[in-house]
């Protein structure tokens, strides 16, 4: 590929990316560092950010940053059931998301380390031949996943917020 340029396409899996990285570092994970690095390497042609909407100031403040450094956000309301658990789960939407641009992209990048996405990386890779990588913290990233992918990127200190 020496001399072309490689056109990426991004998927954050924004609760997985969050909790992983709180839990892990207490610490956020810093989306303009890892925009900066991907931009030096080729052309972002798709990023697409995936969170809940909960309506809360911060959060928006938050997605706001996002669409600034160029991610689509999309969004899922927060449900609350009466049993007192939640559901905000993307995976469908990104699985279909990705789909839809790896014939026409070089690189699938996914933000997660979420297991459930193993059979959507090996897929992409093997039928429409684009590299894969994930980014996830490695205690909290499905070994599944990490043996699917190209390359699997540990989430360190270098992409956290000071």
């Amino acid at each position: 590929m020496t001399g072309k340029t490689i056109n990426i396409a991004v998927f954050a899996d924004v609760q997985n990316i969050y909790y992983t990285t709180r839990e892990a570092f207490k610490r956020s994970f810093n989306y303009r560092k890892l925009w900066d690095d991907l931009s030096a390497r080729g052309n972002i042609v798709s990023a697409n950010a995936y969170a809940i909407d909960r309506g809360d100031q911060r959060q928006i403040q938050f997605q706001n940053t996002l669409r600034k450094i160029g991610f689509n956000v999309q969004l899922k309301p927060f449900i609350q059931r009466s049993d007192g658990s939640a559901k905000g789960d993307w995976d469908v939407g990104i699985t279909i998301d990705v789909m839809r641009i790896a014939p026409s992209v070089d690189h699938v990048i996914l933000l997660s380390g979420d297991g459930d996405f193993d059979l959507l990386m090996r897929h992409v890779k093997s039928e429409h031949l684009v590299v894969t990588e994930a980014y996830g913290v490695q205690a909290l990233s499905a070994d599944s996943l990490i043996a699917q992918v190209d390359s699997f990127h540990p989430i360190g200190p270098e992409l956290l917020m000071a």
